[in-house]
């Protein structure tokens, strides 16, 4: 699957969030995965980008996970992970 638009770092950390997921053609579904350990999943398909995100968590961590699944799916440069959190990736 090929993303259609490419971002910046300065969008992607600057954009508004519902405006974020426009411009990279995303959804967010809440998540029925309550495991503490859990902070989200993003899945690519040929109809887009979804986020699947924990339910019970502040706007704001919600809108940092967003962030960072949408700029790891979509290839954009970041700093590296801050340590202990740790990304898997996985293909179906």
């Amino acid at each position: 699957m090929s993303v259609a638009t490419a971002l910046s770092p300065a969008e992607l950390l600057g954009l508004p969030l519902d405006a974020l997921l426009a411009a990279a053609g995303a959804s967010v579904i809440e998540s029925s995965i309550d495991e503490e350990i859990f902070v989200g999943a993003v899945y690519l398909s040929p109809a887009g980008i979804s986020l699947h995100l924990p339910k019970g968590r502040s706007v704001e961590e919600l809108d940092a996970i967003a962030r960072l699944l949408l700029g790891e799916a979509l290839g954009v440069p970041l700093a590296p992970l801050p340590d202990g959190l740790t990304m898997q990736k996985t293909r179906f």
